[in-house]
């Protein structure tokens, strides 16, 4: 299995980078290939002057083609996701998730920001047609410490993140077995 991780925050070190970091480290222990992206692979003019056909893109825009599935990780400002993140969704096909499995990750200064997953990034994610949008791990800033180098989760927080990954995997797992039956009966 093939995944893709998108770090969406627009400041590096970042928390939701920290636990897509720690995301993908538990996820190549259990055998997924996994292929990090973050806003910082992408020429920022590129990004602000829509630029279609920038070669970044272009290759981001492959690479979720071939994928499984996509986490998605973000911080909360404003009662919604980065608009940098937005700005690079909005770049992307119509279809891009279409068959994919998506698990969609946030951090915010208080709890008070959690619902903005279900309410502002998940629709922009149905747009984008992905088969199966998982709950969503929410994360209050103070449950990530160390975020700039060794990142450490409260005990609560990791719990929810590796159940959340068992589920991603689970889901992934689904969709294969759909689409070898799906093959099949085609032929």
């Amino acid at each position: 299995m093939n995944v893709i991780t998108l770090a969406g925050s627009p400041r590096v070190p970042s928390r939701s980078a920290a636990l897509l970091t720690i995301a993908q480290r538990w996820l190549e222990g259990q055998g997924i290939d996994v292929t990090p992206w973050n806003l910082f692979n992408f020429n920022p003019q590129d990004l602000l002057y829509a630029r279609f056909d920038s070669p970044a893109l272009q290759v981001f825009i492959g690479q979720i083609a071939a994928a499984d599935g996509v986490i998605i990780s973000t911080p909360i400002y404003k009662a919604s996701f980065s608009g940098a993140l937005k700005t690079l969704l909005d770049l992307l096909p119509e279809r891009a998730f279409e068959h994919k499995v998506v698990l969609p990750i946030a951090t915010g200064g208080s709890v008070g920001h959690m619902l903005a997953l279900d309410y502002a990034l998940k629709p922009v994610l149905n747009a984008l047609k992905a088969q199966e949008i998982l709950h969503g791990v929410f994360s209050e800033d103070s449950q990530i410490s160390h975020y700039d180098s060794d990142p450490l989760l409260s005990a609560p927080l990791e719990t929810r993140l590796i159940d959340s990954l068992e589920t991603f995997i689970r889901a992934l797992e689904r969709q294969s077995q759909f689409h070898a039956l799906s093959i099949s009966s085609a032929s």
